[in-house]
């Protein structure tokens, strides 16, 4: 449990980096940020991999790059579902879902296959 609420607070950490950032992603309180993350984590888990299923040859045939346009999707349904989180267009939903990304892929350095923070030792 503890591994998945540090997760879900790496990904609101990603979003609120990416309001910082990009002027057109809104969120009316932290609560709505915290909500969004955790929903956000759901849809990845649940849409994205159907999603990737579904565009896998369109994926194939720009070398990946359609992902961008598919995290971008994931990022624009949860602003659809839940109010209170606004995001201005295309290129910001993309802007963001590289943010957030990256932010997790920053994070997940930190973060072990149990979910825990691990120390680095050289002997």
């Amino acid at each position: 449990m503890t591994g998945f609420l540090l997760r879900v607070a790496i990904v609101a950490l990603g979003l609120w980096l990416a309001t910082q950032i990009l002027p057109g992603l809104y969120f009316a309180s932290a609560g709505t940020l915290l909500g969004a993350a955790l929903l956000l984590g759901i849809v990845n888990a649940i849409v994205r991999p159907i999603a990737v299923v579904l565009t896998l040859p369109l994926t194939l045939v720009t070398l990946g790059l359609f992902l961008l346009v598919v995290n971008a999707a994931m990022l624009g349904l949860v602003a659809l579902l839940l109010s209170g989180f606004q995001i201005s267009g295309f290129w910001t939903a993309v802007g963001g879902s590289l943010i957030v990304s990256l932010t997790g892929w920053l994070a997940s350095g930190l973060i072990g296959n149990n979910g825990k923070v691990e120390v680095m030792k050289s002997r």
